[in-house]
């Protein structure tokens, strides 16, 4: 499982001609000019463009998220309304719904709203509680709180507003760190949504930018630059999990074993 990225690592500092040539973990010579070249990116914007890109949608995307899936986790959780079980089960449902049978008309939607060719396709729908899992998740997770600390803040004057900012949400601090670190990693990897809505080079991402390597016929002409970035591209994701660890595995062993 490791040796591939490994390989990919290694690679990125062989020269172009020793990339398949010389397929082994121990390059000849050592070079970082596959760095420099796939840095300078495509048409005029480099990678550091691609990567604030990248970190910017994807702060947005873990805004929107944490602000609306824990929201719509506390409704179904805790508040009492007309149809919660429907809408739960509604909600659940799209779970099991391939995002390939809404890909047409979520696409004609948003070209008549005049937002392809810009973040808002990837960005608007996490403000809007869209993502299934991360809600199902939080509500697994605030299910398991005792209702008697809530019970508790409301005798003493806490309304549900309150008791939501300042009970549940500190509560929930492991599942929510789960909640931003797959947002990160799924809008940072995502390539699709990425190659279909965003259509400027200066607006391109990470995963979309990686894609200029690749030419019309399918080939790639400079490999050693492709494996560079794409190497940088795996360095984030590896910094962010790493130092939140400890949080991702408590939100995700806490929520299975109260659910």
């Amino acid at each position: 499982m490791v040796y591939p990225v490994v390989w990919m690592i290694v690679s990125s500092f062989k020269a172009n001609n020793e990339i398949f040539s010389n397929p082994g973990l121990i390059p000849t010579t050592l070079t970082f000019e596959n760095y420099i070249t796939g840095w300078r990116g495509y048409a005029g914007t480099s990678f550091e463009t691609f990567f604030i890109n990248s970190l910017l949608m994807c702060a947005a995307a873990i805004i929107g998220n944490l602000i609306s899936c824990t929201m719509a986790a506390y409704a179904f959780a805790r508040l009492n309304f007309t149809g919660k079980r429907f809408w739960f089960m509604i909600m659940m449902i799209t779970l099991m719904l391939p995002g390939h049978v809404t890909l047409v008309p979520r696409y004609i939607l948003l070209n008549n709203f005049g937002w392809v060719g810009s973040y808002l396709p990837i960005i608007v729908p996490k403000f809007l509680a869209t993502d299934a899992f991360f809600v199902f998740l939080l509500v697994q997770f605030i299910r398991g709180i005792p209702k008697e600390i809530e019970e508790a803040a409301i005798v003493d004057g806490c309304t549900k507003v309150g008791v939501f900012l300042r009970i549940i949400v500190p509560l929930a601090t492991p599942a929510l760190v789960t909640t931003a670190l797959f947002t990160f990693l799924w809008t940072w990897d995502d390539f699709f949504n990425h190659l279909l809505y965003l259509t400027r080079p200066d607006i391109f991402t990470v995963s979309r930018a990686l894609r200029t390597f690749v030419g019309d016929a399918g080939a790639v002409s400079n490999w050693g630059g492709a494996l560079a970035m794409a190497t940088l591209s795996i360095v984030p994701a590896f910094i962010l999990f790493f130092s939140l660890q400890k949080y991702f595995v408590q939100g995700i062993a806490t929520t299975g074993i109260k659910g």
